[in-house]
């Protein structure tokens, strides 16, 4: 792309980002009900370990769309190369991103504050990640949460990665940019 103009693709990106919006959204409600419902009535372990989740026609569903609606986000960068973005190394939190890249491919001016509470949702999310595997690997030793040690440990290096790259990308876009800011109005 370095000798070509760079595509306008505000119609298409719309699309895109509002259909996976709208997608992760009944997801997050359809999957997050039963997840409430379940820590609510029966408590955290019982809502982290119980595999009935994977069993109900509903959960079921939406748990397995979610990993299959990881292939055509991997198209996500697409969008970015042609239109000369910056490209960087993130996932988000689904439907709170893809909304605001929905609203922002269609022209609308959104706070900064709407991207910085993106970026600390995925941080914060990314750190309940890290404590639950930790509560699921001490639990599995007891024999109290049937896991694997190998999906813990993956699962795991997931989430740190991803809290560390959030965690640099939140100093790099809204501290270091400040103190760049700051600095030239002095």
């Amino acid at each position: 792309m370095n000798k070509r103009a760079k595509f306008e693709l505000k119609k298409p990106l719309v699309l895109w980002s509002l259909t996976l919006a709208v997608f992760s959204i009944f997801g997050a409600f359809r999957t997050g009900a039963y997840i409430v419902y379940t820590v609510m009535t029966r408590g955290l372990k019982h809502s982290v370990c119980d595999q009935g989740f994977y069993n109900r026609p509903a959960s079921k569903f939406w748990a397995y769309a979610f990993l299959l609606r990881k292939a055509p986000q991997l198209e996500d960068p697409i969008f970015i190369i042609l239109r000369k973005q910056k490209l960087i190394f993130l996932p988000c939190v689904l439907s709170v991103m893809y909304s605001y890249y929905a609203l922002r491919a269609a022209g609308f001016r959104i706070s900064r504050k709407f991207a910085v509470f993106i970026t600390l949702s995925q941080i914060i999310q990314r750190l309940i990640g890290c404590v639950t595997n930790y509560l699921v690997s001490q639990w599995m030793q007891r024999e109290q949460c049937h896991s694997h040690f190998q999906n813990i440990s993956w699962s795991s290096l997931m989430y740190l990665s991803y809290f560390v790259l959030f965690c640099l990308f939140f100093f790099e876009a809204y501290i270091r940019s400040k103190m760049r800011e700051a600095t030239k109005a002095d």
